[in-house]
């Protein structure tokens, strides 16, 4: 018996060996790296991914670049060149596959790889990963792997001297424009809101991969035909293959754990490349829904590759079943542009997004968890991830999957031409498939858009003052080529499922809101031409892309890179956390017309919060209540890449600005909107539901600042499916009195036959500095927890933007920045890992009365 077992394991042992030798093996290379400045040989031990400069920081060769002024200090590296170094085994056994893979994911930017005196590419683009087949230069033992990361700044500096011009690149904060010739994160050289840190490293992961026979390098699950009766896919396979012969591939899928489909083809492979095709029917599909309207069904597919029926290669992909067009059709205004999702037009909600750090590789799992908590916790449906970062981390995408947040995705070109020469193009173009390639599989990628602004920039932003007509011509002529030309052809080749546009704002620009009726529009009349917020409701666009309106972060912030005395403005280190050259301007003067202008500088922040968050909540609105013939609002931006002054809605930190608040209210699935026109106050449902809601009671009360009830109405209401509404009217007069105007809020909610409240709305008929705002105090009360302070707040008269504060940077509020009437206790629950019940850790209140 004895034996009988040593024969059963030794056949049980051979079997595991050769299944061993049929498979991959998989080696992860980010350990391990050392980096010095070239001709320096100073090594030091590199994080990968990561970058030269974040290095030099963790070992304080450069001071913390936030801090202060010290941006300045922290841009000596770019100018140089950085070597890296690595150093890895391998085996006989791995030497006896079939081919080995190196595969570089992403190196910043202009870099020679070696490894073992071989150079096994260039790399001359951000935005692309390398794969190299390698086994003919592995060797058994050590491996030696060297980088030479090029100077972006010097390096393309022969592009400049032999360019005759220098591009008007405003964003680059250089004399001298270079970003222009590198296909490289925008941002990093600077922008309105952010800091000048040009980096070079190996800012994604490095892996080695050895295999027999075949590898699958890609997979296309392309819906070709979505409805509710079935899915049509085409299921495209790319397979590079080391030999001849037959195979067959096999694709499979599953939902919530359950097989649906199968599908098989036997193959004949040629050596190098090989694209098969598989279709594939699933009947009765489960549709993926944007947030807010019902469930992200995802599916499951795993495609197979065998040989002589033994598996040797497999990969899997999940996505969700849905159609999503971009609707530009003429109509009596002049051309629509909105979304329809699975047959259903939708009202877009959301916002701009930047990369979230300027030391992109700090955004790790947690941070995208957190954007995705912030972007579902304020109702929104869409981002747009904006052409001067970088094309996202493919964990930000699945959670936009898994979220339901459509993602309209720029391709990284933003606010200036860029050259057009064959070799600029064929290197654009590399990136352009390795990115459709990388992203066309998740159902939450809506849109593909060209660029940020060019074509806005080349026809409207005086350029032709500074710039010979030739020059003009010659962009005119190359932007045609990338983005009417180069750029759709590879988005119908690679993807051939979604809607393009060539770039945003699609024709029109904010100066002429003639143009507004047939375009998406990046709308600056707000901040840029100091028209005033309420204006905004007279100048609907079909579709607004981008707008928006600058504040500070508040104290806890700012005090993380400034000391008391820099708290002035005027300073030399908010200076240079205000990268807008109008900005601290533009918020004086907006103030100066709303408010009363505090004198100290933490009111002076404060005000600026709450005057963004007010402004833009009545911006915001206007464009909701304007559906159908409105379809979208996506605010500029939503996040920080450095702690700034900047149009931000959450700061660096993560702590919510008071328009993250507003602007949870008004894109709640069921917002009450209110207009004042003509002397006639106007009231809203604004729902995103697909069913009509009916038995609704709309409840308001006109107060004074004292709490007196002078009024009060109730009506029966309901609010139609996926529809902003007029549900009620009123006269002004039969509300209040002129005089009365000063001194009252309307306040206003929505509530369901069991009497609970839908959506609250206060209006005032005057900003604040023409309202008659009591003196009063607010007493708060807190209960203490470990992680959870819980403050109940309450005051006797009118407390307009009461703004609770701790301490704690990156803690959440329930609530923060409203209006606390008359008699009312409102409870607040703050949560954060830091919180202890025994710390007690300070609490304060503030109201806009109070600073002045």
């Amino acid at each position: 018996m004895k034996k009988v077992m040593m024969m059963i394991l030794g056949a049980l042992f051979c079997f595991s060996m050769e299944a061993q030798k049929a498979s991959e093996v998989y080696l992860p290379l980010n350990d391990g790296w050392q980096f010095t400045q070239t001709g320096k040989n100073d090594w030091r031990n590199a994080e990968v991914p990561g970058s030269v400069q974040r290095d030099l920081i963790r070992y304080k060769v450069l001071p913390d670049p936030y801090y202060g002024t010290n941006e300045k200090k922290v841009q000596w590296p770019e100018k140089e060149d950085w070597d890296f170094k690595k150093t890895f085994s391998v085996t006989a056994e791995q030497l006896k596959y079939d081919d080995a893979v190196i595969f570089f994911e992403g190196l910043d930017t202009h870099a020679d790889v070696f490894l073992n005196g071989s150079r096994i590419f260039q790399s001359a683009n951000m935005f692309v990963g390398h794969k190299v087949s390698v086994k003919n230069v592995l060797r058994e033992g050590d491996n030696k792997l060297y980088i030479r990361f090029h100077s972006p700044v010097t390096y393309m500096e022969p592009a400049y001297l032999t360019n005759g011009y220098n591009y008007p690149a405003g964003n680059d904060h250089s004399d001298v424009k270079m970003s222009v010739f590198s296909r490289k994160a925008p941002y990093q050289f600077g922008w309105d809101w952010g800091m000048r840190l040009v980096q070079m490293g190996i800012w994604k992961p490095v892996s080695l991969t050895f295999y027999n026979q075949a590898r699958i390098e890609d997979y296309f699950v392309k819906q070709t035909s979505v409805g509710k009766e079935k899915a049509e896919i085409e299921h495209r396979v790319e397979v590079y293959s080391v030999t001849e012969g037959p195979a067959t591939l096999s694709v499979s899928a599953s939902f919530d754990n359950k097989p649906v489909e199968t599908v098989q083809k036997d193959v004949v492979l040629q050596k190098g490349k090989n694209i098969v095709s598989l279709p594939m029917t699933v009947k009765n599909p489960h549709l993926w829904m944007p947030a807010g309207w019902g469930e992200q069904y995802l599916y499951d597919f795993s495609v197979t590759l065998s040989i002589r029926d033994q598996a040797i290669a497999q990969t899997t992909e999940r996505t969700g079943f849905r159609s999503v067009r971009l609707v530009q059709e003429k109509d009596e205004h002049g051309r629509s542009f909105y979304f329809e999702v699975n047959g259903i037009p939708l009202f877009a909600k959301g916002a701009n997004y930047i990369p979230g750090e300027i030391l992109r590789t700090q955004q790790d799992s947690a941070y995208y968890e957190r954007l995705f908590d912030h972007v579902t916790s304020a109702n929104m449906n869409m981002l747009r991830v904006w052409g001067g970062g970088t094309y996202e981390d493919n964990y930000f995408y699945r959670l936009a999957d898994e979220k339901g947040i459509l993602i309209w995705q720029d391709f990284i070109f933003g606010c200036v031409p860029y050259p057009s020469d064959d070799a600029f193009l064929a290197n654009v173009a590399e990136e352009a498939v390795y990115n459709i390639k990388r992203l066309r599989n998740h159902a939450s990628l809506a849109f593909w858009c060209g660029n940020n602004e060019i074509y806005e920039g080349i026809n409207y932003w005086g350029w032709d003052k500074e710039y010979p007509s030739e020059v003009l011509d010659e962009w005119r002529r190359g932007y045609d080529k990338t983005f009417r030309e180069l750029i759709p052809s590879l988005v119908t080749e690679y993807d051939g499922t979604r809607s393009y546009i060539h770039g945003s704002p699609y024709d029109s620009n904010w100066g002429r809101p003639e143009k507004f009726s047939a375009s998406d529009v990046h709308d600056w009349g707000l901040w840029h031409g100091r028209m005033p917020f309420e204006a905004m409701a007279d100048r609907l666009p079909r579709f607004a892309s981008e707008f928006g309106f600058q504040s500070f972060p508040e104290m806890k912030t700012i005090r993380t890179f400034a000391e008391e005395k820099d708290f002035d403005i005027n300073s030399d280190v908010m200076k240079t956390h205000q990268k807008s050259g109008i900005g601290n301007q533009a918020i004086k003067e907006y103030m100066e017309m709303y408010y009363h202008t505090p004198k100290n500088f933490e009111d002076f922040i404060y005000v600026g919060l709450i005057m963004q968050g007010n402004g833009m909540e009545e911006a915001v609105e206007a464009n909701r209540r304007g559906r159908p013939y409105c379809m979208g609002a996506l605010y500029w931006q939503i996040n920080d890449d450095w702690p700034v002054v900047s149009w931000s809605s959450i700061d660096y930190y993560q702590n919510w600005k008071a328009q993250h608040y507003k602007m949870r209210n008004v894109f709640a699935p069921l917002a009450l909107g209110v207009e004042h026109k003509n002397n006639v106050l106007t009231y809203f449902t604004m729902s995103d539901n697909l069913q009509d809601i009916d038995d609704l009671q709309l409840n308001v009360q006109v107060l004074d600042f004292s709490g007196k009830r002078l009024k009060s109405f109730t009506e029966k209401i309901s609010a139609k499916a996926n529809a902003s509404t007029r549900v009620k009217a009123f006269n002004t007069s039969e509300l209040v009195t002129e005089e009365e105007k000063h001194r009252v809020v309307i306040h206003a909610w929505l509530s369901d036959k069991k009497g609970a409240v839908i959506s609250q709305r206060n209006y005032y008929f005057y900003w604040p500095n023409k309202l008659e705002l009591p003196e009063t105090a607010v007493h708060h009360t807190v209960k203490y927890a470990d992680g959870k302070y819980t403050v109940t707040l309450s005051g006797k008269k009118l407390a307009k933007d009461v703004f609770v504060e701790i301490p704690v940077l990156g803690a959440s509020f329930s609530d923060n920045f409203f209006d606390l009437l008359p008699g009312e206790k409102k409870t607040i629950v703050i949560t954060s890992p830091e919180l202890k019940a025994s710390a007690k850790t300070p609490i304060t209140v503030k109201h806009l009365r109070e600073t002045y």
